[in-house]
Formats: structure tokens, sequence, C-alpha cells
């Protein structure tokens, strides 16, 4: 079963979001990839000047080869439009993120956005987070802030890679995959999170999109 199309027919709608001289963000994932490759055929197009914001090497690569001009979030103070992903979207509207592992990044663009556009297909959505919530921490903090987790009802999983080595993120930390079952309050949950000490991001973003795309089976897409 593949949303591809339908991906893809909503990249080229978001594309509507974006103006010349804009500063984008570029979230990480398939939808943020098959965005990114629209974006590139965008600025030929209309021969915009564009400057793209990547959350992830993975992205950077895949903007570079379409010739997207690239700078740092810490080289801008705004972003125009951030277009992402998301791993499971609440019926409040609140976003998981960071299954690839770029939270910290991902919601500092979160945070400079003007708008924010989120682009799922329809098994991501949800009533309630039912999904693991990965948890950025310092290495230092590990066996600190699991134990602030288990006092929150919480189980962990250190993140790692197939061969068993720890999964380090482009920020030299650790994650953490932690199961709170049903999530009824995300955002008191994650309040708690961010307040344990070595906590860096929760995947629970409290800022919320102004716009989400929901990729269904038959190619088409709905907008909420």
């Amino acid at each position: 079963m593949s949303y591809d199309d339908a991906i893809s027919a909503l990249s080229n709608h978001a594309l509507k979001f974006v103006k010349n001289d804009y500063v984008i963000g570029l979230g990480s994932g398939r939808a943020a990839t098959i965005l990114v490759k629209s974006l590139a055929k965008l600025i030929k197009l209309k021969n915009y000047s564009i400057k793209g914001v990547p959350t992830s090497l993975q992205i950077k690569l895949i903007a570079e080869k379409q010739g997207i001009p690239l700078v740092e979030i810490d080289q801008v103070n705004h972003i125009d439009v951030v277009f992402d992903g998301a791993d499971q979207i609440d019926s409040q509207k609140y976003v998981i993120k960071g299954g690839g592992g770029a939270l910290l990044r991902e919601n500092i663009l979160f945070g400079l956005a003007k708008k924010i556009v989120v682009m799922a297909d329809k098994t991501k959505f949800v009533k309630n987070f039912t999904r693991t919530v990965p948890v950025e921490i310092h290495p230092l903090a590990r066996n600190s802030v699991i134990e602030s987790i288990k006092k929150l009802g919480g189980k962990t999983q250190l993140r790692s890679l197939d061969r068993g080595y720890p999964f380090f993120t482009e920020n030299g930390n650790i994650i953490l995959d932690c199961d709170f079952g049903i999530i009824k309050n995300p955002k008191v949950l994650t309040q708690k999170i961010k307040q344990t000490t070595g906590v860096l991001e929760s995947g629970i973003f409290l800022k919320k999109p102004d716009v989400i795309y929901k990729a269904k089976i038959n190619g088409k897409f709905d907008i909420l």
C-alpha cells in the first residue's frame, strides 16, 4: 500500500505557500524528500531566489543534488515556511516527530517558522498518541533520565543501530524511545519530560502546524 502518488500531489499543492526570496525549512523523511524535489522544479520554473534550511544530513544531500541553495539554522533569524512530515498526529493536532532522529533541529525550525506545513499519510492520524515518544538526551544523563521517565509512567528503550551500537544524533546525543501507552494530555507530558535535567528535546511538538495534509491511498489528499 503506497501513498506516494498522494504525497506527490499534495507536495505540489503545498508549494503555493512558497514565494520568491523565502527562507524555507526542509524537514526530513519521505514526504519532505518528495517535496524537496518538487520545490527544486518550482525554483527553476519561476527563477525564485530561495534559501533552504535542512534539518538533517539526509535532506541536505537531497537538496544539494537538486540544486537548492542552503544555509544553516544559525544563519537565519526566521523561517517563512517549514515543510515536514510526522510520525503521528493526534486529534488536537499535536505531532510526534523524531523517528529519523532529527527532532531537535526540526523543533528549532518549528519555533522559528511563520508557517508550519505538515504532510503525512492517513495511517499517521490517531485520536490519541499511541506510539513511542523519541526523547533526545545528553549521553551523560542516560541513567538519570531513564529513572525520571519511569516516574512519569514511561518505559524506555535506548535507540540502537542494527548491529547493536547506540544511535547518535547529528548533534552527538542519544535517543530514548519512551512508551507511555495512550497519551491523552501530550502538552502536560512533554512539559514534564523537558523539565528533566539532561533532556534536550521531546518528540511531542507543542507548536502546532498551521496546515496539515493527509495523504489517502487513492492518490488524493485532505487539507486540515
